[in-house]
């Protein structure tokens, strides 16, 4: 089923291409169903390329989303143009009576400052506590879920002394849980960060569930108890050349940055990246979709008691 977006976003055109299933907002009034409401938090700078790789998950889903991109006001972007932010986004303010089916909250390049030193962190904080009475379930990603941890749970972060950076081998933890349902024994998903979340802090909570770690990588997977919440600590959303564009970036800029591990064939960045993720990256987001949003969320989001739920 389709993602209802507006024609004019940049992203339709990628993704048309790419025969992702999109639909006009006439198409999706004459369906005797109701959608699925998204919304998508994007802090990262580069809103158009994160729009686009999130847009391609969720329109692999057997289900009708309308999506909504929120941004912070209290930040402004240096890398997306005020027009691009006004035509297709809304702030936290124009949506705050309102409320989803899921919330995903994507990462942000500010992982090496303190969490209370990042000048969003108040605005964040308001649209996390907002989640808890207006999002049914909701999906954090890297540095986002690294925030929502240490604002609900109090999970801590710690700087790594060089930044983990490629595709790293995982391994299950549970595997009676929905949210992994049909994954490999081994799957591989992309780390870009310089700080991790350790796992002897979320085993020490009993409200949290480790699902899924990386021997080089460390945690990756983990969920609430009560299934609403989701933290991924990686980039399954990747492009196969986002790890490609960032080593170049910092090559170009000076900085420190070794080859991104396993990415290139024999990490010879010469060759073409290998895309060995793909596979887990759709069933993630299609399993939450499915079991955590769809099957959960009652049919009329003003009930939150759950009754009338979609399926």
């Amino acid at each position: 089923m389709p993602v209802k977006i507006p024609s004019s976003l940049p992203a339709r055109g990628i993704l048309e291409a790419e025969n992702v299933f999109l639909i006009e907002e006439h198409q999706a009034l004459q369906q005797d169903i109701r959608p699925l409401r998204i919304a998508i938090l994007n802090l990262m700078p580069t809103k158009v390329a994160t729009e686009t790789q999130f847009l391609r998950l969720l329109g692999n889903s057997p289900l009708q989303l309308e999506v909504t991109l929120l941004h912070m006001t209290s930040h402004t972007s240096k890398n997306t143009s005020a027009e691009h932010l006004l035509e297709h986004y809304v702030s936290f303010e124009e949506v705050r009576h309102q409320r989803f089916d899921g919330l995903i909250v994507t990462g942000a390049p500010v992982e090496t400052l303190p969490f209370e030193e990042v000048d969003y962190w108040p605005e964040l904080t308001q649209v996390l506590d907002w989640a808890k009475t207006h999002v049914f379930s909701s999906f954090f990603i890297c540095w986002g879920a690294q925030a929502a941890l240490h604002h609900y749970h109090g999970v801590p972060k710690y700087p790594l002394p060089e930044k983990t950076f490629g595709v790293f081998s995982h391994q299950l933890k549970v595997r009676n849980e929905r949210l992994v349902q049909g994954f490999d024994d081994e799957f591989f998903a992309p780390h870009s960060r310089h700080t991790e979340t350790r796992r002897e802090d979320i085993l020490a909570r009993p409200e949290l569930v480790l699902l899924a770690e990386s021997d080089e990588a460390g945690v990756y997977l983990v969920q609430s108890a009560d299934r609403r919440r989701v933290f991924v600590t990686g980039h399954s959303e990747y492009d196969p050349c986002t790890l490609q564009g960032e080593y170049v970036r910092d090559l170009g800029k000076g900085l420190p940055i070794g080859v991104p591990r396993n990415y290139f064939p024999g990490d010879d960045p010469s060759r073409e990246p290998l895309v060995r993720w793909r596979g887990h990256s759709n069933l993630l987001f299609s399993n939450w979709l499915n079991y955590f949003v769809y099957q959960e969320a009652p049919f009329d989001l003003e009930r939150p008691d759950g009754k009338g739920k979609q399926a």
